[in-house]
């Protein structure tokens, strides 16, 4: 028998249907139900290995975590990772399949629409609910047409749809309301009931304004979610997620780890663990401002087009104070792409990034990169060169990188392998391997090498506890049973 599915859709991009997906899938699991996360259509920079060997966007595999299971290609079967303002790399379920840009993607959508209902039947096979994800806006009737990511699968899958609007960003009953207006009636049709999230304050204060939604849509109201602190425990998907957490440094004798925020930054979760770490100051700068002089640590983190945000970094100044940085004597991490542009050139002699041609890098480590239209997906153990730290993590990159400094490799891998490279004086290094300061071993052996206390937390731990607490607080705050029962 089919899985039943209820889908939720946003009155807007980032509203908060991906946490909630996560919430509910952990409220599923602890009614005992088998329950699958599934978003027919993402567009993310930060996306996960999964254990069929493929890629998907971190949200989907933070709602498998919530749901218990691994996380799998079919979960996320169209995943658009930006490389321009235009443009982006297409990967269906889990493989990179085409780069086109924004208009051109328009045409290429139907034939996509047939791999998204066939990883949908797939993820019910043997589940009880799917829940489905939407991707920016259910009112965006501009892009209706072909639409494989809103109403358009909705319709496909028959699938009833709940929308969610923000009452944070203000103007929600508008957004509600508004989305029932411009939906044409078959669309409309879809809607099943609606949830507001993200309420500060007394929630009696809105209980008119839910009232005013549900008498001008006809639609149920499934609950009022107050805003869920715990939120920046998770993993987050949106690179203007991180800018909203970080801070500026304290002056409190804490490390102090800077990270230029590039335009293109990718698998920017590696350092959620980091910043978690009560003895840390993560900054996270942006264009126009400078990297502080503070800093003990500069990490240069993964990018998803590291020629233009290597350009970027340029331009911002960055490369200046990068290199003021290692004068002082300074410690500098690069991290996949962040690894590449430490080197002495990157070449993209077949065009992987766009114009075929080659640029100069940092120069910080004596390494050069060759970009290649292969990408390495895998998950790896392996152990740090320096003090024989163990670690778990995963490669996600395109390109080979040799030179003088790869004698001097990061890490040790498991398989054999040997991986990244390091400055004769051990104070710059780069990898392509991804999440190892997730690993509480491998994050306290780099706290107590920056200079202060080793980590104390159990980084795997407080995930599960914080999804725990979330699928809580949806539970108190949403008809979680009314919304299965509309699932069908």
């Amino acid at each position: 028998m089919p899985a039943r599915a209820i889908m939720l859709q946003g009155t807007g991009s980032n509203v908060g249907k991906s946490l909630l997906v996560a919430g509910l899938a952990r409220a599923c699991l602890r009614r005992n139900l088998v329950v699958r996360p599934f978003k027919p259509q993402n567009m993310s920079n930060n996306a996960a290995v999964t254990t069929d060997g493929g890629e998907i966007g971190r949200a989907q595999a933070l709602q498998a975590l919530a749901a218990g299971v691994a996380p799998s290609v079919h979960m996320n079967p169209i995943l658009l990772k930006p490389e321009a303002e235009r443009g982006s790399q297409v990967v269906v379920q889990g493989r990179v399949h085409a780069r086109t840009t924004a208009r051109a993607y328009q045409a290429l959508k139907p034939s996509l629409m047939p791999r998204v209902l066939e990883s949908f039947h797939r993820l019910g096979d043997g589940a009880d609910i799917v829940l489905v994800e939407g991707a920016g806006s259910a009112s965006e009737i501009n892009l209706r047409t072909h639409d494989i990511a809103n109403m358009g699968f909705a319709r496909a899958a028959d699938v009833p749809v709940i929308v969610v609007g923000d009452i944070d960003r203000g103007g929600v009953i508008a957004s509600l309301v508004g989305t029932q207006a411009v939906l044409p009636p078959q669309d409309a049709a879809m809607i099943v009931g609606f949830i507001v999230n993200r309420m500060r304050g007394d929630p009696s204060l809105f209980s008119a304004g839910m009232d005013a939604i549900a008498q001008r849509t006809g639609w149920p109201a499934l609950g009022l979610v107050p805003w869920f602190e715990a939120a920046e425990r998770l993993p987050a998907e949106d690179s203007q997620d991180l800018v909203a957490r970080r801070h500026q440094p304290q002056g409190d004798g804490r490390v102090v780890i800077a990270v230029p925020l590039l335009p293109r930054i990718a698998n920017f979760d590696d350092l959620d663990p980091l910043a978690a770490e009560p003895g840390i100051d993560m900054v996270c700068v942006r264009p126009g401002q400078a990297l502080p002089g503070t800093a003990d640590l500069i990490i240069l983190p993964g990018s998803k087009a590291t020629m233009a945000d290597l350009a970027a970094l340029r331009d911002a100044g960055w490369d200046i104070d990068i290199k003021a940085h290692r004068r002082r004597g300074g410690r500098v991490l690069g991290l996949c792409g962040g690894y590449q542009m430490l080197g002495g050139r990157i070449a993209d002699p077949d065009g992987v990034e766009g114009t075929p041609g080659s640029v100069a890098g940092l120069g910080l480590l004596d390494v050069e990169t060759t970009l290649t239209a292969d990408k390495r997906l895998l998950h790896v153990t392996g152990e740090t060169m320096a003090d024989g730290v163990s670690f778990r993590g995963y490669e996600m990159h395109m390109g080979r990188t040799t030179g003088v400094d790869t004698a001097r490799p990061f890490v040790r891998l498991m398989d054999g392998r040997t991986d990244g490279a390091t400055s004769a004086d051990g104070l710059v290094a780069g990898t392509y391997t991804h999440g190892f300061f997730a690993d509480d071993r491998q994050r306290s052996a780099w706290l107590v090498r920056l200079g202060t206390a080793p980590s104390t937390r159990n980084h795997g731990l407080e995930i599960e506890a914080t999804l725990d607490r979330l699928a809580t607080h949806l539970e108190t705050h949403v008809d979680v049973d009314r919304l299965l029962h509309l699932a069908r």
